[in-house]
C-alpha cells in the first residue's frame, strides 16, 4: 500500500488533469509515479519538464536508460528498475545490457564509461575523484557527456527517492532489486 496516494484523475484539479491527460495520450498510460507528483503540481511539472529536456541532449535513449538503471539499483528503487527495464528493452537494451548497467557496467567502451561514470556520482554523492572524471574522458566522454550524466543522475535521484518514500504501487512488470545469479 502506497505511503502517499496517487492522484486520481477522475477528481484531479484542471491543470493536473490536463497534464496526466497529455502523459496518458503520449504514453497510453499514467504511470503511479506521475499521479503521485501529481500531489504537488510543481514537482509533477518539473519533473516532466527535466526529463523532456533531458531527452534533446546528446545521450541516446539507450544511453539515458543506462544512468536510470545504475541510479535505481543503486537506490534499491523496485519501480524505478521495474520501470526503466522496460523502457531499456523499448531503447534497444539487451536483456545483457540491462544487467550490466544494474552492475554498473556497460557492454561498449562508452556505455561502461556511462555506467561507471552514473554509478560514481550516486555512490559518492557528486564528489567524484580526478581519477573517475579522468576515466570517463579516457573512454570518450566530453564534458556535454558529463555534465548529462550529472542531469540524468539527478533526476533518477529525484524518483528514486519519491517512489522509495511513497512506496508506489508498481504499474510495470515487476523487476527485483536482487539480481539474479
Amino acid at each position: 500500500m502506497p505511503r502517499i496516494n496517487p492522484v486520481e484523475l477522475a477528481t484531479a484539479d484542471t491543470g493536473v488533469q490536463a497534464t496526466l491527460g497529455a502523459v496518458k495520450a503520449k504514453i497510453g498510460m499514467v504511470p503511479n509515479l506521475f499521479a503521485t507528483f501529481a500531489q504537488a503540481p510543481a514537482v509533477l511539472n518539473g519533473n516532466l519538464a527535466f526529463a523532456d529536456a533531458l531527452t534533446k541532449g546528446v545521450l541516446t535513449a539507450a544511453q539515458r536508460e543506462i544512468v536510470s538503471l545504475a541510479v535505481a539499483q543503486y537506490n534499491s528503487c523496485h519501480y524505478c528498475l521495474s520501470a526503466h527495464t522496460l523502457l531499456g528493452k523499448g531503447a534497444g537494451l539487451s536483456p545483457a545490457a540491462i544487467r550490466a548497467a544494474r552492475q554498473g557496467k556497460g557492454e561498449s567502451a562508452i556505455d561502461n564509461a556511462i555506467a561507471t561514470l552514473a554509478l560514481r556520482i550516486v555512490e559518492t554523492r557528486g564528489q567524484v575523484s580526478d581519477a573517475d572524471l579522468s576515466e570517463a574522458r579516457l573512454a570518450g566522454l566530453d564534458d556535454a557527456r558529463i555534465v548529462e550524466i550529472v542531469g540524468n543522475v539527478a533526476h533518477n535521484v529525484l524518483t528514486n527517492f519519491m517512489n522509495n518514500v511513497a512506496q508506489t504501487k508498481i504499474d510495470f512488470p515487476v523487476v527485483d532489486v536482487a539480481i539474479a545469479a
